[in-house]
């Protein structure tokens, strides 16, 4: 029940968000609803808990994950004003509506483990629980130094039309998706102890899920086919792209 619950509040909310941002056609609530509704599925999750320490550890690391992504991303929008992945989506009720349905599926999928342990009644710490945590706070730190790099080095007017290859973006040609990968397995990690039998596989979706949307879907394939669109016939970028690695933050290849 608990799992059905979870996954009608998700797609609940991101249904009464799509509303103001279809009717207004902006990106702004769109930016900002993805970070927003992990938050309040958790915080509904939590309120039905038995509230441990375990449930507000995790709490926790959803909410500071959840509001540091909310509140860059509403910042970058509003610097950008417009987000092209939309383009040709935001006028059409069906595709729109589609984004928003697919947006509020994929909350709930990576929140698996979660749901499972909020409603779980044996929820103490153990040590992976801590392995957990440390893996969960290396990824959010990746994510965040990452995403600031990067903002950082576009608003300069000199690195308009040229690529990041400085910082972690040294090492990665995207560290922000190898620290988001990496925060979601710290928390599935976090949530391992408390969770039996079916559940363990139920649980395991969590960060399947995420890695390979960002691997082969909306993350990754989409932002390595613009790149390519903008500097494929460079070929400084070309030997960027040889020597430094898709994900995983690795040495460069000499």
């Amino acid at each position: 029940m608990e799992l059905v619950f979870a996954f009608l509040v998700a797609l609940g909310i991101n249904l009464v968000m799509f509303v103001p941002a279809f009717i207004f056609k902006t990106d702004k609530l769109t930016d900002l609803s993805y970070g927003l509704s992990f938050l309040i599925v958790a915080w509904i999750l939590y309120a039905q808990s038995d509230m441990g320490l375990g449930k507000v550890i995790l709490l926790f690391m959803i909410s500071l994950w959840a509001i540091r992504l909310s509140t860059y991303l509403f910042i970058r929008i509003r610097k950008i004003k417009k987000d092209k992945r939309f383009d040709g989506m935001r006028e059409s009720f069906v595709r729109f509506l589609k984004f928003w349905v697919l947006q509020g599926v994929s909350v709930w999928m990576v929140l698996l483990p979660s749901i499972l342990y909020f409603s779980s009644k044996d929820a103490e710490l153990v040590t992976l629980s801590f392995v957990g945590i440390v893996l969960w706070g290396v990824g959010l730190l990746i994510e965040t130094i990452a995403d600031y790099q990067k903002y950082s080095f576009i608003n300069k007017e000199e690195n308009k039309r040229k690529w990041i290859e400085s910082g972690l973006w040294k090492y990665s040609r995207h560290p922000n998706y190898f620290g988001e990968i990496l925060h979601w397995v710290g928390i599935f990690v976090f949530t391992y102890p408390a969770l039996m039998g079916i559940d363990v596989l139920i649980g395991t979706v969590g960060p399947l899920y995420i890695a390979l949307l960002i691997i082969f879907v909306s993350g990754i394939p989409l932002l390595e086919k613009q790149a390519d669109a903008r500097w494929g016939n460079d070929s400084n970028y070309q030997n960027y792209k040889k020597k430094t690695s898709v994900l995983v933050l690795l040495p460069r290849l000499q």
